[in-house]
């Protein structure tokens, strides 16, 4: 019992540490973004997706070089539902906000495109070395796409007329990112102790909670950001992070030791696939995203909970 308060205690100190490193995430990285004069949405698709999805670049890639392909393939599928079902759809609850023509153009195809290359990678049951080199130079194209589209746009912004230092900016981001993760780690190992106290299996507690608790950085910006007003920063974080966990987490990780994929991954990379179709083929659509879409995406997530449970 004592072992169960102490885990209680050090999950919800876990989640202060997210919150408040993902204010000071949030914050500096609007600035830099001010500095710059580069839009919202650009810093959420690259810097700010990719300092979230530490949490499961350090899982995936540990448990694909360990030999663990249910946790490395299990954590990014997982976690990919999560942001796009969770963390884009509770930022439409909280506030409805009009999506970016790049996001619709250019992002989430790509998103969608990389779902697609890992269901098809995953039909042969394994996630072979020259398949994580093909993703690797997926998320190198997109990422100096992005930056190059930047670059020759930038020049019709307005300059920054805020007294920004680019010192604190980087400050905040840094030691945000570093609270992010910590917190994030403090989370998943807090509450799979608890989970294991109450019965739970492995299974089930990679496919949940260390997919969720990766996740949570992804979640405590993304709302955050949403509050403050960064609607573009916060939908590209989540879009952003979920391209990087495919292209990058398990690119690397492939690359480095091939991924034999458990049985019934396959069925989990494809419900990833219809979800993440969906809310794409929505936006394009109504050109938002609308409290409608964020509940509708709730409820499709907790749908595939009970799947889980049902299935675990």
């Amino acid at each position: 019992m004592d072992r169960m308060i102490w885990n209680c205690v050090v999950l919800l100190f876990g989640f202060a540490l997210l919150l408040k490193g993902a204010d000071a995430f949030v914050d500096g990285s609007s600035g830099i973004a001010r500095l710059l004069r580069v839009p919202g949405v650009v810093i959420g698709l690259t810097i700010v997706a990719i300092g979230t999805s530490l949490p499961e670049a350090s899982v995936s890639i540990t448990a694909g070089l360990v030999g663990a392909n249910g946790l490395s393939l299990g954590n990014v599928i997982g976690s990919n539902i999560f942001n796009l079902m969770v963390v884009a759809c509770l930022c439409a609850l909280i506030m409805t906000f009009s999506l970016e023509k790049q996001l619709l153009t250019r992002d989430f195809p790509v998103c969608v495109g990389a779902s697609v290359l890992l269901v098809v990678f995953l039909l042969d049951g394994v996630l072979a070395r020259w398949e994580g080199l093909v993703l690797l130079a997926g998320i190198i194209a997109y990422i100096a796409w992005t930056v190059a589209a930047t670059l020759k746009n930038r020049a019709g912004t307005e300059p920054c007329t805020e007294t920004i230092s680019p010192v604190k900016c980087v400050v905040f981001i840094v030691l945000g990112a570093a609270a992010i993760i910590w917190g994030g780690d403090l989370v998943v190992n807090s509450a799979s102790a608890i989970a294991r106290t109450l019965g739970l299996t492995e299974t089930l507690i990679g496919l949940t909670i260390v997919a969720v608790g990766t996740s949570l950085p992804e979640l405590a910006t993304s709302i955050v950001a949403a509050k403050k007003g960064e609607s573009g920063l916060a939908l590209g974080n989540a879009i952003g992070s979920s391209t990087f966990n495919i292209l990058f987490i398990l690119g690397a990780s492939s690359a480095l030791n091939p991924i034999e994929a458990p049985a019934g991954i396959l069925v989990d990379a494809l419900i990833l696939l219809a979800l993440t179709g969906a809310l794409f083929v929505w936006c394009r659509i109504k050109g938002r995203m609308t409290k409608p879409m964020g509940a509708a995406g709730l409820a499709a997530y907790l749908a595939y909970m009970v799947y889980l449970i049902v299935n675990a």
